[in-house]
């Protein structure tokens, strides 16, 4: 794995396309392990905090959390909780409709599978008690870096800073620094295969490592 640390003037461009050749690299065992455990971390913290409502996303490709994701959240969740999973729209904002089933997924854009049931609008992530979302890295801040569209970013803008934050990495992919801007939303945890479920700086409300506190 690239350390991108010593890099001060990298640009997230570099970072991505580092991240994604890198990611693209991994055996399909050593894929499916990672998915494995991150699957692991992320249903036991689920279960603990056991939300109303909760988003995540498919991952797809060499996302870490494995494809079948969704399934595994949805069978972890009390049976009156919602499931929402993004809906990309065309100025690349995030409309959010609920899970059921695989049966209630369609194949869309950009290699993407999305819910079919009745959209709920991009705000629907403002009541969730839980949000998961995608990264290539995350920094020791909890700025993440994403693929460059601003969907999660947007989304993040719309939750309370007191809802749990959650990424989901490959092991190498939490890192010192990666370049932010002011519009770039910070997470307070993130999952990996071999580390689990760890705390990052809550920057948006100035907390530090120590005071973030794994729920």
């Amino acid at each position: 794995m690239p350390e991108f640390s010593d890099e001060a003037d990298v640009t997230k461009r570099d970072l991505r396309v580092a991240l994604l050749a890198h990611r693209r690299s991994l055996p399909a065992p050593r894929r499916a392990e990672a998915a494995a455990a991150v699957q692991a971390g992320l249903v036991d913290l689920v279960r603990r905090l056991r939300p109303a409502r909760m988003t995540a996303y498919v991952p797809v490709g060499s996302e870490p959390g494995g494809a079948d994701l969704p399934a595994v959240l949805r069978a972890a969740l009390p049976p009156e909780a919602e499931l929402l999973l993004p809906v990309l729209l065309d100025d690349l904002d995030l409309d959010w409709a609920a899970y059921t089933g695989p049966e209630s997924m369609r194949a869309a854009g950009r290699g993407l599978r999305e819910p079919t049931g009745p959209p709920l609008g991009s705000a629907a992530v403002a009541g969730a008690d839980l949000v998961v979302v995608p990264a290539l890295a995350v920094d020791r801040r909890g700025f993440r870096l994403g693929r460059g569209g601003g969907s999660y970013d947007r989304a993040l803008a719309r939750v309370p800073g007191t809802v749990p934050t959650v990424a989901l990495l490959h092991d190498g992919e939490l890192v010192e620094e990666v370049p932010a801007q002011p519009h770039d939303r910070p997470v307070r945890f993130v999952i990996t295969p071999g580390g689990g479920l760890v705390a990052v700086p809550d920057v948006a409300q100035g907390a530090s490592a120590g005071r973030t506190r794994v729920p």
